[in-house]
This record gives structure tokens, sequence and C-alpha cells, in this order.
């Protein structure tokens, strides 16, 4: 069952966060794109599993379908809806892994000679992990800082209009926010978790001119910082976790 869940959470973080587009997002309530979408998850879980032939993929697209429809009509913009959605769309992964847990076992990849399907299961947890932890935790931070600090947000950009300065780059917090989360990521998996406080200290070094002038440009700072890295951490944490309990990768010795 744990081969069939990784590869459907794989499948699903590619169908979410990465073919997923803002074009997609932006009119998900129209039937036709929200189908494109539901088209694109049923494509990724079947090439994750190497098999077409499983109806169960079917109903998955089509309650991602359900629920993501539910999502864009109903559910107010914000942080609570995405993890509830996300939530979601992780109950239907677990229960379709739960009712069919041979999906992997019937796929292509499992017929691969040792140890490739056991490499691939490894490479597309560690994959879905990094995506999950970067791009996902960009929406939930984004949708955070939106929520509770926009008021803020927009102060401070009114004053750094009239004072001439610079509100810098376009998506620059975004570009720094997928950085430091796929920094943290690797760094924990590395062994190297000490290495966090540098980063922290780095930034803070680099924020210092924000954060001493300005009390709520500190506490934006703050938030978002420990958000994002908090996001990070318990990812990798997750990702790890899971990783272990699959048997040890173990590469067989070439013969002589």
């Amino acid at each position: 069952m744990l081969e069939t869940l990784i590869a459907l959470f794989a499948a699903h973080v590619l169908a979410d966060f990465v073919l997923q587009t803002r074009w997609i997002v932006a009119r998900k309530t129209h039937p036709a794109v929200l189908a494109l979408h539901g088209a694109l998850v049923l494509l990724s879980a079947q090439a994750a599993l190497g098999t077409v032939a499983a109806p169960g993929l079917v109903l998955l697209a089509l309650a991602h379908m359900a629920i993501d429809a539910l999502k864009a009509r109903h559910a107010p913009r914000g942080t609570i809806a995405f993890l509830v959605d996300q939530a979601a769309h992780g109950a239907t992964l677990l229960a379709l892994a739960i009712w069919q847990p041979g999906l992997w076992a019937g796929g292509f990849w499992s017929t691969m000679s040792a140890p490739a399907p056991h490499l691939m299961l490894h490479a597309m947890l560690l994959a879905a992990g990094f995506i999950f932890a970067v791009r996902a935790g960009g929406f939930a931070v984004g949708l955070l800082m939106e929520a509770q600090l926009a008021p803020v947000v927009t102060d401070l950009r009114i004053r750094a209009t009239t004072t001439g300065q610079s509100g810098g780059l376009p998506e620059g917090g975004l570009t720094i926010g997928w950085l430091e989360r796929g920094l943290v990521f690797i760094l924990i998996l590395a062994g190297q978790p000490g290495a966090i406080g540098f980063l922290i200290a780095a930034k803070s070094v680099l924020r210092f001119g924000t954060v001493t002038e300005d009390r709520a440009a500190s506490e934006y700072v703050i938030i978002g910082t420990l958000a994002s890295f908090g996001w990070a951490i318990g990812v990798t944490l997750a990702t790890i976790w899971l990783r272990d309990l699959l048997p040890p990768l173990v590469i067989a010795p070439r013969l002589p």
C-alpha cells in the first residue's frame, strides 16, 4: 500500500503544483478548464503508477475535480481553504491506496529489474517532497501573509512610493521563499539541520535595515520567515518519515 500511496502523492504534486498554471487556477469555475485539470490529474497518476487500466484512477480524478469545484465556488480565499483542500486531496489518495493497494505492483514500473522500481519510488518521494515544500509552501505562506497582513503591506508600499524608496524586485520575495525552503529541505536531508540557523541569521542580516526602521515591516518579515521555515521543516520531516518506512535502498555491487 505504501508504494501506491507514494506514487499517488507524487502524481498529485505534479498535477497540482507543476502542471497546474495560473491560467487554470483563475478559470477553474469553467467546466472545460476543470475537466482539463482533471485530465492532468488522471494522466499524472497513470504515469506515476505505470498503468492506464485502473478505473480507480478515474474515480480519483473525478473526486479531485469535485473538491476543486467546491473550493473554487464556495471556499473563501485563504490559508485555511488551501490546507483543507490539500487535506481532502490527501484523504482521497489514502482511500484509494487502501482500497487498491496493488496499483503500484500491477503497474509497469514495478516489473523493471531491481533495484530500478525501488530507486524510482525513492526518487519520486524526494522529488514530490521537495516540490511540496517549495511550491506548495509558497502558496500557503503567501495566502497567510495576504490574509493577515494586507493592510500592513499596503501601508508599506504607500510609504515606499511617497519616500521614493524602491519596493524591491518583482516577485523577489516569492523567489527568496522558494530558495530558503529548498535549502532547508536539502540541509535536513543531508543531515545538517544546524545549518538552518545560518540561513535565518543571513536573512536577518540582509533584512536588518528594513526591520529596524519599521515595526510593521519587522513583524511582517518575522511572521513570513517563521511560516516559511516551519512549513519546509515539517514537510521535510514527513518526507523522511515516509522514506524510512520503505525498505532501505541498496545498490547491488557490480560483479567482477
